[in-house]
C-alpha cells in the first residue's frame, strides 16, 4: 500500500514577492480559546479564484476553488471559534481582488475577518493555493501563506490555510491537517466486526487498515506518524502489531496468551507500553519498537494496572489502577518509580491520555454516566466537559485544545466518534460511515 502522506512544500512570503506585496502582520484580530462565553467571529470565505481555468486529474482549478473554500469553511466552523460566511452567501471574487479587497462590501456582511486566496496551475502539474487574511474593519492584512500540492492534494492545501487562521487569530497550534485512527464497528451489537481504519481531521478520505478477520483495538499513531501501533485478537490471544501506513505491512512486537491492553508509544517512538494480566494480576511492561528482547515490567502493585499514557517528555507516566479499592489515577516516573495517586474528585477513573502539551490529563470518569474530563497532573483542576450516557476513551488534538472520544448510544449500543473543546461548549460528531470506537488523534502531519 502507497504512502498516504504526501509531500508539502509550504511558501511563505516569498509566494506573492512578484506581486510586488509588502508583508506587514497587524494584531487586530483575536478569539478567545478559553472562553466559553465569547461571540463566534463572523468571517467571510468566497469561493478562491483562478487566473485561468486549467483542467487537473483532480478537477478544474475553478471547481478546486469551490471545494478548497468549503473545506476552510467547515474546518473553522468545527472549531466552535468561528462564525463562517462561505461562498453561497457571498458573491464570488476576481483574481485580481484576491490581494486588492473590497472592503466597502466586506464590510456590509457583518463579517469582521476577510479569507480570500487562489487556485492556480502551475507548468510542472502541481497547483499552487494562496491564503490570505484581512481585518475588514481595519482594512489591513494580518497573514498570508501558500502551498504547492499535488492536485490529488487539494484537501491538505485547504486544512493548512484554515491552520494558518486559526492559528493567527486564536495564538493556538494548528490542527486541521492531521489524521485519525480508529475502530470501524459493524454487525450486531453482540458480534462485532471490528476494524482499524484511518481518515482525515474532518472525516474525509477514510480507508479501511485491516479487513476484519481479527479484532483490533485501540489504535495510536507513531510520534513519526509512519506507523500504527494496535492490539490484535487472532484465535482469541492477543498481539500487538506495528502497521507501516506507507508499504502497509505489519510486524508483530509481541503476543501472549495473557489478557494484553492499550498499547501505546514512548514520545521518542523507541517503546511501546502496555498491560498485561498474569496469574490474576495485571501490570504495566514497555517493549522495545524494534520488536524482539524482554519486556519490562513496571509495576508491580497488587491488582489492576491499565492505561499507560507518557508525559510529552518522555519522563512520567499516567494510569489507572484499582490498587486503592476502585479505579483511580496514578503517576509514576518513566522507570516505575515514584508512584502517586492524583484522582480524588469521587467516581472511578479510566483511560488517561496525557496533553501534547504537557499541562493536563484527559480521562472518563464513571460515575453513573461515563463523563470526558480534565485535570492538572497533580490532580488539581478537575473539570469535566461532556454529559452523556456514555462518552470514554479520549485522545488529544496535535494542539492540545481539542478531545476526541466515543459515545455509546444507549439502547441501541451504537457508536459514532465525537468531540470536545477544553471549554465544553463546542462539541460535534464526526462523520464516519460505520459506528466507530477508540479514536487516536495523530500527530500534525509532515
Amino acid at each position: 500500500m502507497q504512502s498516504a502522506v504526501p509531500h508539502i512544500r509550504t511558501l511563505f512570503l516569498g509566494l506573492v514577492a512578484s506581486l510586488g506585496l509588502t508583508a506587514t502582520a497587524h494584531a487586530q484580530l483575536t478569539v478567545d480559546v478559553d472562553n466559553s462565553a465569547s461571540e463566534e467571529l463572523v468571517i467571510a470565505v468566497p469561493g478562491l479564484p483562478t487566473p485561468q481555468g486549467v483542467d487537473t486529474p483532480a478537477g478544474n482549478t475553478r471547481e478546486l476553488g469551490g471545494k478548497i473554500s468549503d473545506v476552510i469553511v467547515s474546518d473553522l466552523r468545527s472549531s466552535g471559534l468561528f462564525k463562517p460566511v462561505g461562498r453561497n452567501q457571498v458573491r464570488g471574487i476576481s483574481y485580481a481582488e484576491v490581494t486588492a479587497p473590497q472592503f466597502p462590501y466586506w464590510g456590509g456582511t457583518n463579517a469582521s475577518a476577510l479569507i480570500q486566496g487562489f487556485v492556480r496551475a502551475n507548468a510542472d502539474g502541481k497547483l499552487t493555493v494562496g491564503c490570505y487574511l484581512y481585518d475588514v474593519a481595519l482594512e489591513t492584512e494580518l497573514t498570508r501563506q501558500g502551498f504547492v500540492v499535488e492536485p490529488a492534494d487539494w484537501r491538505r492545501a485547504a486544512h493548512k490555510c484554515a491552520d494558518t487562521i486559526y492559528s493567527r487569530l486564536s495564538g493556538e497550534s494548528p490542527f486541521f491537517d492531521s489524521r485519525i485512527a480508529y475502530i470501524a464497528e459493524t454487525g450486531p451489537k453482540g458480534n462485532r466486526v471490528k476494524r482499524l481504519a484511518i481518515m482525515d481531521s474532518d472525516g474525509a478520505n477514510h480507508r479501511f487498515i485491516t479487513n476484519g478477520q481479527a479484532t483490533a483495538l485501540t489504535p495510536r499513531f507513531s510520534p513519526d506518524y509512519r506507523s500504527i501501533v494496535y492490539l490484535s485478537f487472532l484465535d482469541g490471544n492477543p498481539r500487538i502489531y506495528i502497521y507501516d501506513i506507507g508499504t502497509g505491512r505489519q510486524r508483530l512486537i509481541t503476543q501472549s496468551t495473557n489478557p494484553t491492553f492499550a498499547p501505546r508509544w514512548s514520545p521518542d517512538g523507541k517503546w511501546i507500553l502496555y498491560s498485561m494480566a498474569i496469574a490474576g494480576n495485571t501490570d504495566i511492561y514497555k517493549i522495545s519498537a524494534a520488536g524482539g528482547g524482554k519486556p519490562q515490567q513496571l509495576t508491580f502493585s497488587p491488582g489492576i494496572d491499565i492505561g499507560g499514557s507518557f508525559s510529552p517528555d518522555g519522563s512520567r507516566i499516567v494510569f489507572e489502577s484499582d490498587r486503592s479499592g476502585s479505579q483511580q489515577l496514578y503517576v509514576m516516573n518513566a522507570d516505575g518509580g515514584n508512584e502517586r495517586r492524583i484522582s480524588f474528585g469521587g467516581g472511578r477513573f479510566a483511560t488517561p491520555e496525557w496533553s501534547p502539551r504537557g499541562d493536563l490529563i484527559a480521562f472518563t470518569k464513571m460515575a453513573g454516566n461515563f463523563r470526558i474530563g480534565v485535570m492538572t497532573p497533580s490532580g488539581g483542576g478537575e473539570r469535566l466537559l461532556t454529559n452523556s450516557w456514555q462518552d470514554e476513551a479520549p485522545t488529544w488534538a496535535p494542539n492540545g485544545r481539542v478531545i476526541q472520544f466515543f459515545r455509546t448510544t444507549k439502547g441501541s449500543g451504537g457508536t459514532g466518534i465525537w468531540q470536545v473543546d477544553l471549554t465544553g461548549r463546542n462539541e460535534r460528531q464526526l462523520p464516519t460511515p460505520v459506528n466507530g470506537s477508540d479514536p487516536a488523534w495523530g500527530p500534525l502531519l509532515p
